[in-house]
């Protein structure tokens, strides 16, 4: 009987005993690994590889991005250094061209002005063939219709006034051929070619086959620049005084007749 009574409690104190280890063995596998932890030095991070070549490769980026913006700067400075001497060059070429300046457009003349225009070339041509009286008439008569084209006006009075004196001064002129003539003579040497003009015309008037007379018409014309009628002129005082070619081959007044051929024909190439 004593014996059943003690086995229950051995295995009481059995069981309690086997609890107490189970709860007791984490306990002490904790502080083990906590020991162990403690007693082992803590390994110094080693960076990755990556985290080493981050600074090399930062200093290798500066260092190659300063090599490029000095390269560039070097290329800037090797094409914009030259392209400022060309333009300077240019410049001063510029400078030293003359400047062109382009005249301003003039306006249409209105209708008043155009037909004042026409008017005056009308009388204007009067003048130059010594017809002293009608010039001085149609001048008068442009005055008094167009007086308002101020340009056109100012000319015609000049004009007019020389016509009036020339017509003053016809009363005064010699009579004969001979001393007309040699009024032409003065006014050819003295460069009034349309008065020479004149005198010469009035002369034949009075002895149309003096062959002088055609003669001096003839360089009065070409001094004009009448060739076709200074080329008439001097084949009438040729054909009337053959010998006047050698004075003709020489005279500097018929200038503007030795480039054309009719002149060669007149003056070089002997007569049958």
């Amino acid at each position: 009987m004593q014996t059943k009574s003690v086995r229950p409690k051995a295995r009481r104190a059995a069981a309690s005993k086997r609890a107490s280890r189970k709860l007791s063995k984490p306990a002490t596998s904790k502080s083990a690994a906590s020991k162990s932890r403690a007693k082992k030095p803590l390994a110094k991070r080693t960076p990755n590889a990556s985290q080493k070549k981050t600074p090399k490769t930062a200093k290798s980026m500066t260092a190659r991005s300063a090599l490029k913006s000095k390269a560039s700067v070097n290329r800037l400075k090797k094409t914009v250094v030259p392209g400022v001497k060309k333009t300077q060059k240019l410049a001063a070429v510029r400078a030293q061209r003359p400047t062109t300046v382009t005249p301003p457009l003039r306006p249409q003349p209105t209708v008043d002005e155009s037909a004042a225009l026409m008017a005056f070339e009308r009388a204007h041509r009067e003048f130059t063939h010594g017809r002293f009286g009608e010039a001085r008439n149609q001048f008068r008569a442009l005055l008094d219709k167009y007086s308002q084209v101020s340009e056109v006006a100012a000319r015609a009075r000049t004009y007019l006034a020389i016509a009036e004196a020339r017509l003053r001064t016809e009363n005064m002129l010699p009579r004969d051929a001979d001393s007309l003539y040699d009024r032409g003579v003065i006014e050819l040497n003295r460069g009034e070619y349309v008065a020479a003009q004149e005198m010469f015309e009035r002369a034949l008037k009075r002895e149309p086959e003096a062959a002088h007379i055609h003669y001096g018409l003839a360089a009065t014309r070409a001094r004009l620049g009448s060739v076709d009628l200074a080329l008439q002129s001097l084949q009438r005082a040729l054909d009337l005084q053959p010998n006047l070619r050698v004075r003709a081959q020489h005279d500097q007044d018929l200038t503007s007749l030795r480039n054309d051929p009719d002149f060669d024909k007149l003056v070089f190439q002997p007569r049958p």
